[in-house]
């Protein structure tokens, strides 16, 4: 039985949260489905102090976050400051622009990257990325996420592995959370399912056919503390059931 927190993505419920309303209702209703923690993405200009109000109304965790790499680059101050108010030690990047998709471009992220995790590091906080697929393309016989990881080293850049899109990239994820080791306090669990006309669809965790058992065995063997719940569409289903469908499950296999 896998042992951590289930969050909620709120990338998820992402058509919810564009207003201070919509964001007090949207976190009224994750409550209830269960989830005790929650990662903020695709939030629209709300202060950061309403937000932190709200999560603390709703007793929610603000586990991580998806914030755009520029503001790291350009606004760093602002976000630690934001991360620091909500407690938040885990901030992440959903990707990177397309310019950095090389060998080249690991080495750039890389020098770009190095003062702001250290500056990072000195509030508390670190730093995590988020994969796609695109990602386990090939460079010269090798991909850019293990490029990544193996340039960049884990006190630098934690991995925010994404079980869906290393499936739909023709990984492992299991795999993937092994060979990452300790340097993952987040993973994205997403599931995928198949139609009968050949469509990969996203799926509500425990409802499609990853290899769940083997996922949650490799994430509890390296410590995975967060496990964060995204869907990115559900379809004709409303995207709060599927959040409370995939914690259900997820409580099933042993999380809180």
């Amino acid at each position: 039985m896998a042992k951590g927190i289930a969050g909620a993505q709120l990338y998820t419920v992402r058509e919810y949260t564009k207003t201070l309303d919509d964001v007090k209702t949207t976190l009224k209703k994750v409550a209830a489905a269960g989830y005790k923690a929650v990662q903020v993405s695709g939030f629209g200009p709300i202060d950061p102090k309403d937000v932190a109000r709200l999560m603390q109304d709703n007793g929610l965790t603000v586990a991580a976050t998806h914030v755009a790499w520029d503001r790291f680059l350009n606004d760093l101050d602002a976000v630690i400051e934001e991360h620091k108010l909500w407690g938040c030690k885990h901030p992440a990047i959903g990707g990177l622009p397309a310019e950095y998709r090389s060998a080249d471009g690991v080495k750039r992220f890389k020098d770009e990257l190095t003062p702001i995790a250290e500056k990072l590091a000195a509030e508390g906080m670190d730093f995590s990325y988020h994969n796609h697929n695109h990602e386990l393309a090939k460079y010269n016989g090798r991909t850019w996420l293990d490029m990544l990881y193996s340039e960049i080293p884990a006190s630098v850049l934690k991995a925010e592995i994404d079980t869906y899109w290393i499936q739909a990239g023709g990984g492992d994820p299991a795999w993937w959370v092994e060979q990452l080791g300790r340097r993952q306090p987040l993973l994205h669990v997403k599931d995928m399912i198949v139609t009968p006309e050949r469509e990969q669809r996203f799926a509500e965790i425990g409802e499609g056919n990853l290899n769940w058992p083997a996922i949650m065995e490799a994430a509890e063997s390296v410590g995975v503390e967060y496990y964060l719940v995204e869907q990115d569409r559900s379809y004709d289903r409303d995207p709060f059931e599927s959040l409370a469908i995939s914690y259900r499950n997820l409580k099933a296999m042993g999380l809180s």
